[in-house]
């Protein structure tokens, strides 16, 4: 896609983060001709910097947004069944600090008031689990909450603040690797429609008399003459809006930021749950057990500068003082961060409400035909990571009714990726390592591993690396690996292969020896020259230390 001649789509889709992705891979399981782009790569954008968290809502209930709390309940146990390889079960635990607190503040915030409410007591919360319990019956994958007694709590959580009266217990989940999961989504829609194509790294520039120019990869120029144009850019819809010929004021974006401690005595802890526990301000923050490391989040505050969003010194303060608060038994400090990420989330322009109370529901405006633009643009407006299929699904509807064209198929029950035939029981997962041992000759402990990271999808990767990998540094990453992923997942730059392809970074495994190993082999397998080696090491590093707190030297 190279050549000066405008290439006919259906649709763009501009953006390629989680609610682009999702649509994507829907429309063209609908059998129509789709093109996605982004100005980075799959998913590097806001749908990166997420809290890794696959729920429901639960304090959506206190501004009445049931309907939400519904749906995201539904796609929450949905994704538990479409993408177990990434998706799993989380126990939580909320720790309460008074019986009847919070009431009145939880009425009038119900009724619109625009100050968050603070401090929620026992009662508050037992009835908010017992709804929560209640829409998550749908398509239901976990147990019900419980409350248990103060004594109960810390003796299971020692360190926890012995001013508690209790807590609540119950399930959401966890994701373990967002960016693959969206790259995963548009794998999944080039291989429903081969006549579907995507684009990372690619621009829009502008748009001309319903052609839309956009610039990619190494100076290549693209054209596109689409029936219709989805913006699925986030926090950037207003700008590429305006690429468009449009001026739209439709985004009020909010930052979140999260740290990641290596901390093994809170692990220790935590046991494998999360705590979803209220600040000294009225926020709810929350701390658990990802990839070896504790993730803590998250901050919600104005800002629209997406592309230098960073955690900051106030914010680090703030998670570590909060921690203090909630587990005095346990020591925190700076020296345990291992990384830090932000994003700004794509919220819809909200004057004078508090952030944490504006609605992480989903809108799609949409602008008719105009002058020079014989093309309709859908803006995607809001939303969350969990409701990303039932947003898509409502938008590929919109769009399926303009271009007159019949849905094929549903997609709730659709698996994602490698979560296709993904074994399910341990005499399930045991007869596939088995197999593929078989087939391979690989070691049964390596085909677990690599199911465990990858799904079925593990099953190329392990009859490409072979039997006996060689492994980067200390890391259970293998040339081989790396290889694979860099010429079948379309990286582009190292960042790609350390931020979003693998968790290399974000567990705090890079070291300066594997950073520089991992670019060799990615060079090596995609044909760099040397002097594009050193270009790619000196932006990764500036990355990383602007966007995530790693210092290389």
């Amino acid at each position: 896609m190279t050549d000066n001649a405008p290439h006919d789509y259906d649709v763009l889709i501009i953006g390629a983060g989680i609610n682009g992705a999702g649509l994507f891979r829907d429309l063209c399981e609908q059998g129509l001709r789709c093109l996605i782009v982004d100005k980075g790569d799959f998913g590097s954008g806001t749908s990166a910097a997420p809290s890794r968290l696959i729920h429901g809502g639960l304090k959506y209930l206190e501004t009445g947004e049931f309907r939400l709390v519904a749906e995201s309940t539904y796609e929450r146990n949905l994704l538990l069944r479409n993408a177990p390889h990434l998706v799993t079960p989380l126990p939580t635990i909320i720790p309460i600090y008074s019986w009847t607190n919070g009431i009145w503040s939880a009425i009038r915030t119900f009724f619109g008031s625009k100050t968050a409410p603070r401090s929620r007591g026992a009662v508050l919360i037992k009835i908010g689990l017992k709804l929560y319990d209640f829409y998550g019956s749908r398509a239901r994958q976990m147990p019900r909450h419980k409350m248990l007694s103060r004594k109960r709590a810390l003796s299971e959580v020692p360190a926890l603040n012995p001013d508690i009266v209790a807590i609540g217990t119950y399930h959401d989940a966890a994701v373990s690797a967002p960016e693959r999961l969206v790259l995963e989504l548009v794998q999944d829609g080039m291989g429903a429609n081969d006549s579907s194509a995507a684009l990372n790294w690619t621009s829009v520039e502008n748009q001309i008399d319903g052609v839309v120019h956009l610039s990619g990869p190494e100076g290549t120029r693209t054209s596109v003459r689409p029936k219709i144009v989805v913006n699925a850019a986030g926090p950037w819809i207003d700008r590429v809006n305006a690429c468009l010929g449009m001026d739209t004021s439709l985004i009020g974006g909010t930052k979140g930021s999260h740290i990641l401690l290596d901390h093994p005595e809170l692990l220790k802890q935590l046991q494998g749950r999360m705590i979803y526990f209220e600040s000294n301000d009225g926020r709810i923050l929350l701390v658990f057990p990802y990839l070896g490391k504790a993730l803590v989040g998250s901050t919600d505050i104005p800002d629209n500068d997406p592309d230098n969003a960073a955690c900051s010194d106030d914010e680090t303060s703030y998670f570590l003082h909060s921690l203090s608060e909630l587990l005095p038994g346990l020591a925190f400090d700076r020296d345990q961060i291992v990384y830090s990420y932000a994003g700004i989330r794509p919220l819809p322009n909200s004057v004078g409400v508090a952030p944490g109370l504006i609605s992480r529901d989903h809108s799609a405006p949409l602008e008719p035909v105009g002058a020079g633009r014989p093309f309709p643009i859908l803006s995607l407006v809001g939303g969350k990571w969990t409701t990303f299929r039932a947003f898509a699904a409502d938008v590929a509807n919109t769009i399926l009714g303009h271009l007159e064209h019949a849905r094929r198929i549903q997609t709730d029950e659709l698996p994602i990726g490698g979560g296709r035939d993904m074994p399910q029981s341990a005499d399930d997962r045991a007869a596939w390592v088995a197999e593929l041992v078989q087939q391979s000759s690989a070691r049964p402990e390596r085909v677990a591993e690599l199911l465990e990271r990858y799904g079925t999808t593990a099953r190329e990767i392990i009859l490409y690396e072979g039997t006996t990998p060689v492994f980067i540094g200390a890391t259970t990453f293998s040339e081989a690996e790396i290889a694979w992923i860099a010429r079948n997942e379309k990286v582009q730059h190292l960042e790609d292969v350390l931020l979003r392809r693998t968790q290399l970074t974000i567990t705090g495994q890079l070291t300066e020896e594997i950073f520089e190993h991992i670019c060799r082999v990615t060079g090596n397998a995609l044909e760099w020259s040397d002097a594009r080696c050193e270009d790619e090491l000196t932006w990764a590093r500036k990355t990383l230390a602007k966007k995530h707190g790693i210092k290389l030297l």
